[in-house]
């Protein structure tokens, strides 16, 4: 059976004939297989299923492949239920079956619309006391042991430059860049050079810090406060999080009202890999 996407390729191919939509509906049959109607209706359906890429093909490529792709499905359906379906095969359509409704209303609970009060709402909540976040912009100076960074903090006290000092003396990476490390956020450093650093005030020198790298002389170049961002900056985000947001309280809501019994058995876990179980 070709797949949806070679039926795809191979309608690209073809010469695509045109269809009058004067007076076309949902229940327009396309075709008929063994009885069974195939309607303007159940290409609709399809092509919201398909991956987001399929769905930018030309209308009439999708069109005919999803068509190929239809009577193909119906084609083998029917002879499936006239033969006897294996507990295999009956299962696996009973999941199937399971998992594409849950996906479809889950998908109509999330993209119901969304307003810009709501949005306005999430932005608050999580914005809206959030302090601005501490930027720093700093140097070092990376040496082995604590008697070099006391030498090195002497040069410097005599006016020597830290960064000819950093490409001369430091073996870490940033040394042959004059010790820059850049902007950075709490968190991004190890401990012992973070506190060392948040106790400086611009253009300030450290004392020796020693952590698992070595001994660090360090400057303090600049403080800044990273802005927050605008509702427009993350409103997509927000978007997302609501919409995973209603599908989550949904689920809950209904499992709540469901009526579930689930019997304590002693069951080894083992038991899904038991073929022989469905085989029967």
């Amino acid at each position: 059976m070709k797949t949806f996407f070679a039926s795809v390729a191979m309608a690209a191919c073809l010469a695509v004939p045109a269809y009058a939509d004067g007076h076309v509906s949902g229940d327009t049959v396309l075709a008929t297989v063994n009885g069974s109607e195939i309607t303007v209706g159940h290409l609709i359906a399809m092509r919201q299923m398909l991956p987001a890429e399929y769905q930018q093909l030309p209308d009439a490529v999708l069109f005919d492949g999803m068509l190929e792709q239809l009577v193909q499905q119906q084609v083998l359906a029917d002879a499936a239920e006239a033969a006897e379906l294996t507990p295999e095969m009956r299962l696996g359509l009973e999941n199937e079956r399971r998992a594409f409704l849950a996906a479809l209303y889950m998908d109509d609970v999330a993209m119901a619309e969304l307003t810009e009060e709501e949005l306005q709402a999430e932005y608050d909540a999580i914005y809206g006391e959030a302090e601005p976040v501490v930027e720093m912009n700093a140097a070092h100076i990376l040496l082995e042991t604590e008697e070099e960074a006391q030498d090195i903090i002497a040069q410097l006290g005599e006016g020597a430059d830290f960064a000819e000092l950093a490409a001369e003396h430091s073996i870490g990476p940033s040394g042959p860049n004059g010790g820059a490390l850049g902007w950075f956020t709490a968190g991004m450093m190890v401990p012992e050079f973070e506190d060392a650093v948040v106790a400086l005030e611009p253009g300030e020198v450290s004392a020796p810090v020693q952590t698992q790298f070595g001994w660090h002389v360090v400057l303090l170049n600049e403080i800044r406060e990273q802005p927050l961002p605008t509702l427009e900056d993350v409103a997509a985000e927000l978007e997302e999080g609501l919409r995973r947001a209603r599908v989550d309280t949904r689920l809950e809501e209904l499992t709540a009202e469901a009526e579930i019994d689930r019997p304590e058995l002693d069951i080894d876990a083992a038991v899904i890999r038991n073929l022989d179980l469905i085989a029967e």
